[in-house]
């Protein structure tokens, strides 16, 4: 007998900031569940960026395919408009539209100034943190959503699913800043008959490749960082993210969320699944009762 279709065999996913992180690990899950990825970012085997860290959306595109899906690695600067109306000019040739569109460039690494208040923050690397950080999601939204098809979702990737301060003046417009854009691309398709949903998605304590390199660990002995940083228990895989969002982009009743603010967790709540070693880390739990207390 054939084997029945995953949930998401001829669905075409962007997602836009796919190198690595968060991006990389939806991707994959996106690809698992059987859809066509295209992944795009900066940095490429040929090119990096100039955040010169290692991995490359090849090795995203790679990880789809490995995965179940189609891997598609497509080199975009998301903040320059030009390059992003000939993606999406490829993306309605080839596939003629899209069902998912991800929302994960961020760039803003070495941009964050952390211990200062506004007005001893430094403007130039504030810009450039809202520029990569919101201007191109505007971008890619304005350019996106026209190819959207019936039931397609667009999620914004950010840092919270609140309305907290996030401590530091940028960062906070940043991570807050998409959020409101999920609202606003809501608002904007109100009356749109494609149903299309539109969320926000927030990881917990991210086990990136960057955060990693940070604690001085791997994926493999990732828990030798919890003597440097005890909150990093409770950490998750980008995995874990990924799994969520690709559940709700199957879900044929995801429309229920639109306009929301979502987290990893809560969608693990909701479908039932768990991270790549099968447990299931709780963010907004262990923030509540370890974190907060100590705030």
């Amino acid at each position: 007998m054939p084997t029945p279709p995953v949930p998401l065999t001829g669905k075409v996913a962007l997602v836009a900031g796919a190198t690595r992180g968060a991006g990389r690990g939806i991707a994959t899950e996106l690809g698992a569940l059987g859809a066509t990825v295209i992944c795009t970012g900066r940095s490429t085997r040929a090119s990096s960026s100039d955040l010169c860290r290692p991995e490359t959306i090849e090795d995203t595109a790679d990880l789809v395919t490995a995965a179940g899906g189609v891997g598609v690695a497509w080199r975009c600067d998301h903040s320059d408009a030009a390059q992003v109306a000939a993606l999406m000019a490829h993306l309605q040739t080839k596939y003629g539209g899209l069902d998912i569109l991800i929302n994960d460039i961020w760039g803003g690494e070495s941009l964050m100034e952390w211990g200062k208040k506004v007005w001893e923050l430094d403007l130039n690397r504030g810009r450039m943190m809202l520029e990569r950080a919101i201007w191109t999601h505007v971008i890619t939204g304005h350019a996106g959503l026209p190819l959207m098809r019936a039931g397609g979702l667009i999620a914004e990737i950010t840092d919270g699913d609140g309305w907290y301060y996030r401590g530091s003046f940028f960062y906070d417009l940043a991570k807050t800043g998409v959020m409101r854009l999920a609202q606003n691309w809501a608002s904007e398709l109100k009356d749109d008959p494609r149903a299309i949903t539109s969320v926000s998605v927030t990881p917990g304590f991210l086990r990136s490749e960057e955060m990693l390199a940070h604690f001085g660990v791997t994926a493999e002995t990732w828990r030798d960082a919890v003597k440097q940083e005890p909150d990093f228990a409770e950490s998750e895989t980008p995995h874990l993210v990924g799994r969520g969002i690709a559940a709700l982009a199957a879900d044929p009743q995801k429309h229920r969320f639109n306009a929301g603010a979502l987290a990893s967790w809560t969608l693990m709540d909701e479908y039932g699944f768990s991270d790549l070693d099968g447990s299931k880390p709780h963010w907004g739990n262990w923030y509540r009762e370890k974190v907060k207390p100590r705030l």
